[in-house]
């Protein structure tokens, strides 16, 4: 049987896409996680794919990084499949463990993106550095203004206020309005 597994990184995102193509490839079951870092691997929907893998099972994703960030942690999560008897298979990447050369190649990519991933890391952090002695501003803009900040921590006292109708009420998503009271018990 081959099992399917979905991830994006955000609620906004869509995993239809990565499920179609998984269905494509003759996968019976699909599982996703949605709104998780791919740096997390505690992740229902990995779990249950997981769980429910016998052997002579691939496990199937459309894209090596889906499964996770680390070339640690994916070839923790392969290695465990193999001992298990379970294939594992990337469309994008063309990776099948099945075959000696998949493994190879398996690791090969795992190698390249994680080494990929820290010149991404490397080129950002310069560009911001480069930004702060320019005196630009560094990062995302500010959701809520000083007043909007103020607002919100006095409504949120309020205890027949939720966090959605606080994020409606501010047109901002519910994790923006969790972020900035999470600051505030900080203090």
């Amino acid at each position: 049987m081959k099992v399917g597994y979905a991830r994006v990184s955000t609620d906004e995102q869509s995993v239809d896409l990565q499920v179609q193509a998984l269905q494509r490839a003759g996968c019976d079951l699909v599982f996703t996680d949605r709104g998780v870092s791919g740096a997390v691997f505690e992740r229902q929907g990995l779990s249950q794919a997981m769980r429910r893998l016998r052997k002579g099972d691939t496990l199937v994703v459309w894209k090596l990084d889906r499964l996770g960030r680390s070339l640690s942690s994916l070839v923790r999560i392969v290695s465990t499949l193999g001992r298990r008897n379970v294939q594992f298979s990337s469309l994008s990447e063309c990776i099948d463990t099945g075959t000696a050369g998949g493994v190879l190649i398996f690791h090969l990519m795992g190698a390249l993106a994680e080494f990929e991933r820290a010149l991404i890391s490397e080129r950002t952090k310069a560009g911001m550095a480069a930004a702060k002695r320019r005196g630009s501003p560094v990062g995302r803009p500010k959701a809520l203004s000083s007043e909007q900040i103020d607002e919100l921590y006095l409504l949120a006292s309020v205890p027949e206020i939720d966090l959605q109708r606080l994020a409606a009420h501010f047109q901002v998503h519910p994790r923006t309005v969790r972020r900035y009271l999470d600051a505030l018990s900080s203090i």
